[in-house]
């Protein structure tokens, strides 16, 4: 669910970051989850979801040259050093898979209801987290699986700071990304292909209100902060 204020620049928008409906989304087999009305032709070539995956070619070296590549991602996501780590690795992907790429973005941690991952103010260069989510899931499960969701709600979040506003487009551009670099059954392609709450049940049970206080994540997009004025 998405509630969208106004479209003036600065309204905040509040969205659940969760995965597509069970109703719309596409056999296994298929490149893409979901359905979304296609780019206008103006922005065609930049926000291209039609773009194949990685290493689908029958040649056997292009194969053996993707699984290496795939399983660099892989390893580097296992291996994140913070928060600048992983949104490097997500600029990365995403600019990888289509041919996106911005610059200075800031990242905050707030704690938020259950039910809301993150959200993105429009009009600007901010991205809040659940901070409730990352503690719990970084107190209960696996380094992976909080590396997983890390990757993937940035990747999420990301992709609206284009101005790409429709929910479910970008819910199935956040699965073509995940599915591109780090395979079909890695957790956060699963994460992104359905939604946080199927994987972690525990994060119903979250407290149901806003913080007041919040956290600005200074070590964050570094490698950009020569282009912010």
């Amino acid at each position: 669910m998405r509630i969208l204020g106004s479209r003036r620049k600065g309204i905040v928008k509040y969205e659940e970051f969760e995965g597509p409906s069970r109703e719309t989304e596409v056999p296994p087999s298929s490149p893409s989850i979901g359905s979304s009305s296609p780019p206008s032709s103006s922005s065609t070539s930049e926000y291209n979801t039609n773009s194949n995956p990685i290493g689908t070619h029958n040649d056997g070296n292009s194969k053996n040259d993707y699984d290496k590549h795939k399983q660099n991602y892989v390893d580097k996501l296992q291996n994140l050093r913070g928060f600048d780590d992983a949104f490097e690795l997500v600029k990365q992907a995403v600019e990888q898979k289509f041919k996106m790429h911005r610059a200075g973005l800031c990242l905050v941690l707030q704690g938020l209801p259950g039910n809301l991952g993150a959200y993105h103010v429009l009009g600007s260069n901010m991205i809040i987290v659940n901070k409730r989510i990352l503690s719990l899931i970084k107190g209960i499960k696996t380094t992976e699986q909080y590396n997983s969701y890390l990757f993937t709600v940035l990747t999420h979040e990301y992709l609206h700071s284009f101005g790409i506003t429709d929910e479910l487009r970008v819910r199935s551009m956040t699965y073509e990304v995940c599915r591109s670099v780090l395979g079909e059954n890695h957790p956060a392609t699963i994460m992104a292909r359905y939604e946080p709450w199927s994987v972690f049940p525990e994060l119903g049970a979250l407290q149901n209100s806003f913080d007041r206080k919040f956290e600005l994540i200074k070590e964050f997009d570094k490698n950009s902060q020569s282009y912010i004025s």
